[in-house]
């Protein structure tokens, strides 16, 4: 047993806020969840008059530092209290995400609200030397020293062997599909799965974030990125049913009798809802696409791929997307609403998929790794097994693993803090490539030519 890494995760997203309290067993590699919490983001009080609004979500909710700096304290108070752990014995790293990017102007204008996070957690106690990485071993815990790899490698910005693209400010969320890849690396470790690279990762939560890696060693390239709207799609459908706030609902709160995709359902509705979703490759002059801050300029000359995913322009046609969901309740109740909704989220990753094959994203060794409340819930993971296919009418499944995972991101956040701490299982790589052999060695080839 042990010895345990432990990593509070704390990611202020649109619909929901979570602090996830993971540990790492350094032995083997695979996380363990040990305590959770989650709020809806709405429940953030509203700014007083003589606080300035720095941020809002995609519905609206506005946000100012004080704000959410008193939310994410007593979230992160909460969850160590239910934990029992000792913040300075037991807590050995925090990692900080948003995907709130809907009201800024640039995707460098997210910093904001990393900080005002930072704030949250220091209020709740954490030491701020936990929320940065060390280049010195000997200022690890005792007990973690030995199994850190700060000897031989330093942190060069690679995150399970993933670099990020050469350029910054691609996408608003950038970090978030970071996070979600490392994530996703890190879940395969409880799996019979080997999901390294080359692969593509999506979380599908209010918005979209993601990356496409390719098959370079020892560091893998981004090649793909991902930004705009996922689970707010579905949302808006639920907000039309009349059984949720019109505003501020979302689909967690429609419930169905039984399992949704049980439903029988008219698959006209699909295709009525899917003319009204862009999913594209986005060219050069856009600044925002699904309310997303984004920069193709950027991506292209990053050699990056970006691909978008709207409802009309920057979510303008969300409206037409809660009139259809009210007539298809009327017609089929909460249970064929939730249904529809599995079949349109089914459809809008094949054509995602077709556009990254369009672009030769995906290599012959890719793997899938999905993650978020808008396409892991309900019979979506069933469907999708079943209904993937590739431009030559194969399944995914048959020639590609595809693997669901829930919490990806928080998972990310305990992979993430390791690796800027050099804190690998060489035999038990989330490293390189598919079939390989741990990468430490080339490592220190490569870092040892850099300082040379």
């Amino acid at each position: 047993m042990g010895p345990f890494y432990t990593v509070i995760s704390v990611e202020l997203g649109n619909t929901t806020t979570k602090c996830v309290l993971m540990t790492t067993n350094l032995k083997t590699g695979i996380i363990y969840q040990i305590e959770k919490e989650v709020q809806y983001t709405r429940k953030i009080r509203p700014p007083h008059d003589n606080e300035s609004v720095f941020g809002s979500t995609v519905v609206g909710v506005e946000l100012a530092h004080n704000s959410v700096t008193e939310f994410i304290s007593k979230m992160v108070s909460d969850v160590v209290r239910k934990s029992r752990l000792d913040i300075e014995k037991d807590i050995h790293f925090v990692v900080r995400s948003t995907g709130v990017t809907a009201s800024f102007g640039s995707p460098e204008e997210v910093h904001g609200i990393i900080k005002a996070l930072a704030d949250g957690c220091l209020n709740a106690g954490i030491p701020p030397q936990k929320m940065m990485a060390t280049l010195d071993p000997a200022k690890l815990p005792p007990g973690l020293q030995d199994y850190s790899w700060l000897k031989r490698v330093y942190f060069d910005g690679a995150i399970a062997s993933c670099l990020p693209p050469a350029e910054t400010g691609i996408v608003a969320n950038e970090m978030e599909g970071e996070l979600v890849t490392a994530g996703i690396k890190g879940a395969s470790k409880g799996t019979q799965v080997d999901f390294r690279n080359p692969v593509m990762t999506l979380d599908f939560g209010t918005t979209l974030a993601g990356r496409i890696t390719d098959d370079s060693y020892p560091y893998a390239k981004t090649i793909g990125s991902f930004a705009g709207l996922a689970g707010a799609i579905p949302d808006a459908l639920v907000r039309g049913s009349g059984q949720v706030d019109p505003q501020l609902g979302c689909t967690l709160d429609l419930h169905a009798s039984s399992q949704a995709f049980s439903a029988s359902i008219n698959l006209e509705w699909v295709e009525e809802i899917s003319r009204l979703i862009r999913v594209q490759r986005l060219s050069k002059g856009t600044n925002r696409f699904g309310t997303v801050p984004v920069n193709p300029q950027a991506a292209t000359e990053a050699n990056v791929v970006l691909i978008g995913v709207d409802v009309g322009r920057n979510g303008s046609r969300l409206s037409d997307l809660e009139g259809i969901g009210g007539a298809i309740f009327k017609e089929s109740g909460a249970k064929g609403l939730l249904t529809i909704i599995d079949y349109v989220q089914l459809r809008v990753l094949q054509r995602i998929l077709t556009v990254a094959q369009e672009n030769d994203l995906v290599l012959r060794n890719t793997s899938l790794g999905l993650t978020g409340r808008a396409i892991t819930s309900a019979g979506k993971p069933l469907l999708i097994a079943e209904n993937l296919h590739l431009a030559d009418g194969s399944l995914w499944v048959a020639e590609h693993p595809v693997l669901f995972v829930q919490d990806g991101l928080a998972m990310g956040a305990a992979v993430a803090a390791r690796c800027m701490n050099s804190m690998g299982t060489p035999h038990e790589p989330l490293g390189g490539r598919k079939g390989d052999r741990c990468i430490m060695s080339a490592r220190e080839k490569v870092q040892k030519k850099k300082k040379t």
